[in-house]
């Protein structure tokens, strides 16, 4: 019986290393293949195709692991330590691991060297930041708050939306947040006179459309005007927090009507 199990034990053992994957490196023959051919040969065939491969002992997040520190400690923070930051958050490494592992680095290596890597660090994990931290992220970014839930209007709304009143007074105008892929639905401000809407980007990217026509892509500082009596929807883009003041253009006998949302399928054909 002992055999046995010892058997399908080193079965299973053998059929998990051999099932690690090969990694297929290219970069030393595209950058430096006719200049240096052996030195791309010995970084793709060896380096890569070898001793990253080599995974009985070593797992690719170790490896990982080893390679981030060893470079950090050099004080190498040019490209080749944010491929391989962007290879350790493959190989499994999370944002949280990657911020400790690069502070206590800190403590051998020399500060100046961690604070280099965390300015890679942050942009390679940056699209981790969920929920609350990427809401708290986002803030950062502008100077107007984000606000409260939108609940008030959160069924015109397709996602969660935030709002800050910034003035009552004069011009009353708003500061609308909306996490990503977050719209509203079609709608129309209404007037006899006068009327509409003013946007004004603030922070991240988002979409303006009015029936019929191409949508508009919104960044800081992008000014739309809205025109009473047309049908139009406003949002954030698929990948990214986006945040707008709105401004209510004076007029006569306004409304706002809601309309039905936007689909899936008209948002996600911009990019």
């Amino acid at each position: 019986m002992n055999k046995i199990i010892a058997m399908l034990l080193f079965s299973f053992l053998t059929t998990n290393i051999m099932a690690q994957q090969k990694i297929v490196q290219t970069a030393g023959r595209q950058q430096l293949g006719d200049f240096a051919p052996e030195f791309a040969h010995l970084n793709d065939d060896i380096l890569f195709g070898e001793v990253w491969s080599r995974n009985n002992l070593l797992s690719l997040r170790d490896r990982s692991l080893i390679t981030i520190t060893s470079l950090i400690s050099q004080g190498i923070t040019d490209n080749s330590l944010t491929y391989h930051l962007q290879e350790a958050k493959k190989n499994g490494i999370t944002r949280t691991e990657a911020a400790e592992i690069i502070t206590h680095i800190a403590f051998y290596a020399g500060w100046p060297k961690a604070w280099a890597a965390f300015r890679l660090a942050k942009d390679v994990w940056n699209e981790d930041i969920k929920g609350e931290d990427a809401k708290a992220e986002f803030q950062k970014k502008m100077i107007f708050p984000i606000g409260e839930p939108n609940t008030a209007y959160a069924r015109y709304f397709q996602g969660n939306s935030y709002l800050a009143r910034i003035s009552d007074s004069q011009i009353p105008f708003s500061n609308v947040t909306f996490e990503p892929r977050c719209r509203n639905n079609w709608h129309i401000h209404h007037a006899s006179k006068g009327g509409g809407q003013m946007l004004v980007g603030v922070a991240g990217r988002g979409w303006y459309q009015e029936e019929g026509k191409p949508a508009v892509e919104i960044l800081p500082g992008t000014v739309i005007h809205i025109p009473a009596n047309v049908k139009h929807w406003h949002g954030a883009a698929t990948d990214s927090w986006f945040a707008h003041l709105a401004f209510e253009v004076p007029g006569e006998n306004t409304s706002n009507e809601w309309l039905e949302p936007v689909t899936d399928e008209e948002y996600d054909k911009l990019k």
